[in-house]
């Protein structure tokens, strides 16, 4: 959020070598964007996509967006800020626009395409692509999936992912959270049970 944090992790990933000897060689400073995140996932079979309902996960570790980044401290779906404008935009120039040109490359995608999405006041960017379910994503959209995943993954490993017919989501809302040990996601302790969870 600061030039002194930006320092701050520059020293810990080039000096202290934190992410060991290889990662800290080389950074690399991009436009820093603002705005939430979304997550947008579709099936793809090689030449179609089908998209699944957006959701978002939490980064950082403590409430109220506190703390070291994590791997994700919980998810909720669908994501409220991802409006039908927004998915309009990110189909047509993202999601269209990676199959279409993984195929005419020669290098049809097929699986599921996760793209990492931040909504800027200008507009979504892409922060990542990925080529699987992400986690915890995964935890709030197959809830909500009112297809069979096993039909919906053999149409698309056959390139006929209309084969599957149409693909349903439930009209209700899903969320996940992470139990974590205190400390986490740098020192803490492991092999805690967790107990009274019924």
């Amino acid at each position: 959020e600061s030039d002194d944090e930006a320092l701050s992790a520059l020293k810990r990933v080039m000096v202290d070598l934190e992410f060991g000897a290889e990662a800290g060689k080389e950074v690399v400073i991009e436009e820093r964007l603002t705005g939430p995140e979304a997550s947008v996932l579709a099936f793809c079979d090689g030449k179609s996509y089908s998209i699944m309902p957006a959701a978002q996960d939490h980064k950082r570790a403590y409430d109220n967006d506190m703390g070291p980044n994590t791997g994700g401290m919980g998810a909720y779906a669908p994501a409220p800020v991802y409006t039908a404008d927004l998915q309009a935009i990110v189909e047509e120039q993202v999601i269209k626009r990676t199959v279409d040109a993984a195929a005419k490359e020669g290098y049809p995608f097929v699986g599921v395409l996760y793209a990492g999405m931040m909504l800027t006041p200008t507009g979504p960017k892409t922060l990542e692509f990925n080529c699987r379910f992400g986690d915890p994503e995964t935890q709030v959209l197959l809830p909500l999936l009112d297809s069979d995943l096993f039909d919906i993954m053999t149409a698309c490993a056959d390139g006929n992912l209309s084969a599957s017919g149409e693909i349903k989501f439930k009209s209700g809302s899903a969320s996940t959270v992470v139990a974590a040990s205190g400390g986490y996601p740098l020192s803490y302790e492991k092999g805690k049970e967790i107990a009274g969870v019924s």
